[in-house]
């Protein structure tokens, strides 16, 4: 009994001189800077609240965070990568919800599965996208551009394959039997710039990112396929107001913060409150304001659920369009 006893005092004593470097181990994260891969080009929404929120993630942690562009394939390229980076909580990705929801039944192969190789980390609203169209299309609201699309060659420009505006356009050709052209880029940037240039007839995107053509008067907005107006275009009605009421013509997404998949579990939510928090943060509220979102990332359990909610909406709505994948 006296040898047990002293060996259950040793082993006690043990653990407790222990516990304190587990602790640390557990909670040290991140000790060095932090990649954020951006599947995107530079100048969109999505890279615009990755750089604005990794300042935040920057100054509450005083490691640096590196914003690391790499677009392609609809935002797969990128994905991918960060797919087959060590889980150790030094490597994220910031996406579209498309990438991960929409490009499976785009694409025959994605390089990746969004279920089994990452994990969304937080997600933000990617709020509202309104459609517009270059100054001399004579359409005011989306019912007058319809028939405008009826008599005329139109095209309309979508940031990636599979996106939010290649189905709100593809959606429009089924219902209405059109023949809209959706000319796809990689990234917002390139479109917007086209769009100043004459050469697209319509688009939808981020108020932000053509910001400089609404206010050079480029570009006319003519309707805001959401459930809400959008705070800084008030008197541009939504989908619905107009009467269309198909859910194809009310879109709804998000930003994905997402890591591979095996990440520790404790840095998956320690990262997804730094990113909810950023939203409050100086260069984060300033950033959202810019974009008129007006709603708070989801945390970590919140956003894989609504992950499940869109795949079930969204993944039908493509195949429904007759959408081959490429």
């Amino acid at each position: 009994m006296t040898t047990t006893r002293r060996g259950l005092l040793r082993t006690s004593a043990a653990l407790a001189l222990a516990a304190p470097s587990l602790v640390r181990a557990q909670t040290a994260w991140p000790t060095k800077p932090i990649t954020i891969v951006v599947n995107f080009p530079a100048g969109g929404l999505t890279d615009g609240i990755a750089r604005a929120f990794a300042q935040h993630v920057t100054q509450a942690t005083g490691q640096q965070v590196i914003i690391d562009n790499k677009p392609g394939a609809s935002g797969n390229i990128g994905a991918a990568l960060v797919s087959r980076a060590p889980a150790d909580g030094y490597t994220f990705l910031h996406s579209v919800s498309s990438t991960l929801i929409q490009n499976r039944a785009m694409f025959k192969t994605l390089g990746f599965d969004p279920d089994k190789d990452l994990t969304i980390v937080s997600g933000t609203s990617s709020g509202v996208l309104p459609v517009v169209v270059y100054k001399t299309i004579p359409a005011s609201n989306l019912k007058e551009f319809i028939e405008y699309a009826r008599t005329n060659k139109v095209n309309f420009g979508s940031w990636a394959l599979g996106s939010s505006a290649h189905i709100f356009a593809q959606g429009l050709n089924e219902k209405y039997g059109l023949k809209i052209e959706v000319v796809t880029y990689k990234g917002e940037a390139p479109m917007w710039q086209d769009m100043g240039a004459g050469s697209l007839q319509a688009a939808m995107g981020s108020p932000q990112a053509m910001n400089a053509l609404l206010a050079k008067g480029d570009v006319k907005p003519i309707v805001a396929p959401s459930r809400v107006r959008y705070v800084k275009l008030p008197d541009v009605t939504t989908s619905v107001e107009q009467g269309f009421t198909d859910d194809n013509f009310t879109v709804r997404g998000w930003l994905a913060l997402a890591a591979p998949a095996a990440t520790p579990k404790e840095i998956v939510k320690k990262m997804s409150d730094l990113w909810v928090a950023a939203a409050d943060s100086v260069p984060g509220a300033r950033m959202m304001e810019s974009f008129g979102l007006t709603e708070k990332p989801m945390p970590h359990e919140e956003v894989m659920k609504d992950y499940e909610l869109l795949k079930k909406n969204l993944i039908p709505r493509i195949v429904a369009l007759g959408i081959v994948p490429e």
